[in-house]
């Protein structure tokens, strides 16, 4: 674990910051009885709903809130929550009614406008929400965040709070499956406290789900304690969960062995020849909504012509994804085929072979490519990855090994490892990336447009290369716009024919969720986004 300056958030007299050194102790938690501890790594930024787009800061999101839909642990399939019930009589035009009896743990009920205040703050231009695109559907959008100039509303047109627990949603076009959207964190509600004494809450989030967070020491340890009052149906099975900052996912994993830990929920690629035996049966391994691909900056004119299109074909064709999910991963990855994930099924948009040619190695096809296209800018590729979990060192430096033997040339591409993960976001969110990136994408929700809109679609939240093509958004906006939904699917499959015909990323492979837990805890799940399904977890 890296030292780094304590913040913390306390929860008043009853639990403090705990020191460091008991939150490296035993797996038994520092924090008391019935407690479970996991490894974790910090958030890149404060937990506002609507501003936190990565795995580590989703993960508390997901106990701390609930919102209008949950998806199902098992399946994925979005169901209602809060929601009692969402109407429509044209995919455009939504009625919500918010269930009674719910509360945010400090006391306060969850109303109409606990949604509505929330949404709006999140898409806001002034509050530089990261996630503010996916307001982008609701009317007045363009006012509240305008593409360019200054914001010329304080709220978005197409909410109104229409009763206590009632409000409308006017969309600015058609979109069918827009209910299924909102288990999504950003749509979260907030409490009133987040408006009136934000600092504070920013200290010490208060949200509406089935734990609180009791403590924080950024670069230690985050102490989430069961809230005994939560009127949910998915009520936490443990006392609480400790999540422990790791840097390195191999230390995570031999303190799982050595009982100092109780989960570790992604498996380094070195100890996978290891851990059925090393775990006696406490081992999970299940397909999950992720792809791991090569993005590339586009804002960067290297990279953004006709030429380095056919270099990115090119170095697609000079990775050998099935030598290397066999040899490295072993049996936790498979090669991809295209830019979505096969958790989806043929019927939910994921078309095998899609990528076709582009995603099968060929060397010789790899250097003629490359050649045509002006060579390699540069003259190197040099992948950029955050070098704190252990694992990304070991594929970055595979994929390059690939690519050298294809092309010819072992100074054609080497690793470029960022010390942290927030500190590789960080990099990336100023635009500082000279070559491809390591890009990982959970999805948020199972749908086809969840792989595509957020990552490719012009100025959307998560496209971080900033990658803009007009045939792929209006392609996006006709598939929204179907209520049809195999009509949908084709059209958001069109669009990713788009994605694959200028290579905007390169497609790796699909990642399969995988965890090791100790014999402390019975009942360890992993849902389709590869998150433990913490308040099922029983401990004892």
């Amino acid at each position: 674990m890296r030292s780094v300056p304590r913040v913390t958030w306390a929860a008043g007299a009853v639990l403090a910051a705990l020191p460091l050194a008991a939150a490296c102790g035993s797996g038994a938690g520092a924090a008391g009885a019935g407690v479970l501890s996991s490894s974790w790594g910090d958030p890149q930024n404060p937990l506002e709903p609507a501003n936190t787009n990565e795995v580590q800061g989703g993960k508390v999101l997901d106990m701390v809130f609930r919102g209008l839909k949950r998806y199902d642990p098992r399946t994925g399939k979005a169901q209602n929550m809060l929601a009692e019930r969402i109407d429509t009589p044209d995919s455009q035009h939504y009625t919500v009614t918010v269930r009674p009896g719910w509360t945010f743990s400090n006391g306060e009920p969850v109303t109409a406008h606990s949604f509505v205040d929330a949404w709006n703050y999140g898409a806001s231009l002034k509050n530089n929400q990261k996630n503010a695109y996916f307001f982008g559907y609701i009317d007045g959008y363009d006012k509240v965040h305008p593409a360019s100039g200054r914001q010329r509303a304080d709220t978005l047109s197409g909410l109104k709070v229409t009763g206590p627990r009632t409000f409308t949603v006017r969309l600015a076009q058609k979109f069918s499956t827009f209910p299924d959207t909102l288990g999504y964190a950003a749509f979260a509600p907030l409490p009133r406290t987040f408006f009136t004494h934000h600092k504070a809450w920013l200290d010490k989030p208060v949200g509406n789900g089935p734990y609180t967070i009791a403590s924080y020491t950024k670069g230690a340890q985050m102490y989430l304690k069961k809230w005994d009052r939560y009127p949910g149906p998915d009520k936490a099975r443990n006392a609480g969960v400790t999540l422990m900052v790791y840097t390195d996912n191999n230390t995570a994993y031999t303190d799982v062995l050595a009982g100092n830990l109780d989960l570790v929920d992604d498996i380094p690629a070195s100890q996978l020849k290891n851990v059925t035996s090393d775990l006696d049966g406490r081992y999970l391994n299940s397909p999950a909504g992720i792809i791991q691909t090569l993005a590339f900056p586009y804002y960067d004119k290297a990279w953004n012509t006709d030429g380095a299109r056919k270099v990115r074909t090119g170095l697609s064709m000079a990775i050998d994804r099935a030598q290397i999910t066999r040899t490295l991963f072993r049996g936790t990855r498979t090669p991809a085929t295209d830019w979505t994930s096969p958790v989806l099924g043929a019927d939910g948009g994921y078309r095998a072979g899609l990528c076709g040619t582009a995603c099968s190695y060929d060397p010789a096809a790899a250097r003629k490519l490359v050649k045509e296209g002006g060579g390699l800018p540069g003259g190197q590729v040099r992948i950029t990855y955050n070098a704190d979990t252990g694992s990304h060192k070991q594929w970055v430096d595979a994929v390059c090994n690939s690519v050298n033997n294809a092309l010819g040339d072992d100074r054609a591409c080497v690793g470029n490892p960022v010390g942290t993960f927030a500190d590789f976001r960080d990099q990336i969110g100023r635009h500082k990336m000279t070559g491809p990136f390591r890009a990982g994408w959970q999805m948020d929700y199972p749908l086809i447009q969840n792989f595509l809109q957020p990552l490719y679609y012009t100025g959307a939240s998560s496209n971080d290369g900033t990658w803009s093509d007009q045939r792929f958004d209006k392609l996006v906006d006709r598939a929204n716009a179907e209520t049809d939904r195999r009509a949908a699917i084709r059209l958001f499959q069109q669009a990713e024919g788009v994605v694959r015909d200028t290579m905007a990323a390169i497609p790796l492979w699909y990642q399969n969720g995988s965890a090791g837990y100790s014999d402390r805890l019975r009942d360890v799940a992993l849902n389709p986004f590869s998150v433990p399904v913490y308040n099922e977890i029983k401990v004892g």
